[in-house]
């Protein structure tokens, strides 16, 4: 087996399993929904092409939180296309400043060409919808004879070095990850909605997944060596 590893940072992000009416949520972490849409757009998989979307649906996905980020509620306006009627005013929630490591296992040959696909996109990923791209390269990699656990387990913490400050004095720290449960862990698991059957306008499904909450501990890259400011020091400099 291969684990192709990705990471999903961007000013905006929004990761929503259920929209109803005029409410648009997001989840804390990536569905596997949305990551599989990534992949499939950009290998150029058109949408209503279930067969050539089966063999992506299949692989297994994990994703790590190493940057929570902060829920954010945007208020949209929109007219009809036709009439130009102004339409109900919709609620749209993001998560900002949100780091994550999310990552899927299968086949090698497969992950190979996802691999080589997101360097060279037939349509540019997006961190849940269209306004919101990422912020760096999403490629982190294709690893061979592995894990999905063991990678997230190995990946250095991706957080901004903003974020990284407040752990400055710690020499690790404690991840979270969601995995898809195995089937031992199936009855102790979460139920998510998220696993794509079919993307097309018409029908979009999906069906429920088993998902449990597990935990890798990272070093901290910086530990000790970040700056400390001190608004003294420049006072200090002065009299010296």
């Amino acid at each position: 087996m291969s684990v192709l590893g990705l990471r999903l940072a961007g000013p905006l992000q929004s990761w929503g399993a259920s929209a109803r009416f005029t409410r648009r949520t997001t989840e804390s972490a990536p569905t596997k929904s949305a990551v599989i849409g990534m992949l499939a757009a950009a290998a150029g998989i058109e949408r209503g092409d279930d067969t050539s979307l089966a063999p992506l649906a299949d692989l297994r996905f994990a994703v790590r939180i190493d940057q929570p980020g902060t829920r954010l509620r945007d208020f949209q306006t929109a007219h009809h296309g036709a009439s130009g009627k102004s339409m109900p005013l919709s609620e749209r929630f993001y998560l900002a400043d949100a780091v994550f490591v999310a990552a899927v296992e299968g086949d090698p040959t497969l992950l190979a060409g996802l691999h080589a696909a997101l360097r060279n996109p037939v349509y540019a990923p997006f961190l849940g919808r269209r306004s919101c791209p990422p912020a760096q390269p999403v490629d982190l990699g294709l690893h061979d004879g592995t894990s999905l656990l063991q990678v997230l387990s190995e990946v250095p913490w991706q957080a901004s070095a903003w974020y990284r400050r407040q752990y400055r004095d710690r020499a690790d720290i404690e991840l979270t990850v969601l995995r898809e449960a195995d089937n031992e862990e199936a009855e102790f698991a979460d139920t998510f909605r998220d696993q794509p059957i079919s993307y097309a306008a018409e029908h979009r499904r999906h069906a429920p997944r088993a998902v449990v909450s597990d935990s890798v501990r990272l070093t901290v890259p910086s530990a000790g060596q970040l700056p400390r400011h001190d608004p003294f020091d420049a006072l200090t400099e002065e009299s010296a």
